[in-house]
């Protein structure tokens, strides 16, 4: 049983290195392990810190990009809006001018057929005129074929030029 059962002795040489060696430690080892563990806590800090402003860096980013890409879609709008009433005037513009041109045109051709129906009336009364005289010719002709026959027809101009 000594052997299980320990002497005072050992007691005290074991408590005395045991406070030796804790002392040591404390003075050589706590210090810098607990300095390192400090600096470690810091350092996770720190780099939770800079996540945390990344993360918030990021959102504004984030944000900053959603507004730059809606600027960007109203103003895609809006050019395709420009563009849009720039083709609704241009085709409104080329109606107008397509129209002023075809009354141009109905006008132009409205002259054209009246000067052509005037020359056709007036070429038609010549052609009748020359008609009506080789007509009346032929006629005074045939009448007046004999002497006696133009003496009448004298005499008839005469009284009636003293009648009016």
């Amino acid at each position: 049983m000594d052997l299980i059962l320990p002497s005072f002795g050992l007691i005290f040489w074991m408590t005395l290195a045991f406070a030796i060696v804790f002392l040591l430690l404390r003075k050589m080892a706590w210090k810098p392990i607990l300095k390192s563990l400090t600096d470690r806590e810091n350092y996770i800090k720190d780099a939770l810190n800079s996540a945390e402003k990344a993360k918030e860096e990021m959102e504004k980013l984030q944000a900053g990009n959603e507004k730059i890409l809606l600027e960007a879609r109203n103003e895609r709008d809006n050019l395709l809006k420009e563009a849009r009433e720039t083709k609704d005037s241009i085709i409104a513009e080329a109606k107008v001018k397509a129209q002023k041109e075809a009354a141009k045109i109905i006008e132009s051709a409205r002259e054209t057929l009246q000067s052509e129906k005037t020359a056709a009336l007036n070429d038609l009364k010549n052609q009748v005129a020359m008609l009506s005289i080789e007509i009346a010719e032929k006629i005074i002709k045939a009448e007046l074929s004999t002497d006696e026959k133009q003496k009448t027809l004298v005499k008839n101009l005469l009284a009636e030029v003293n009648l009016n």
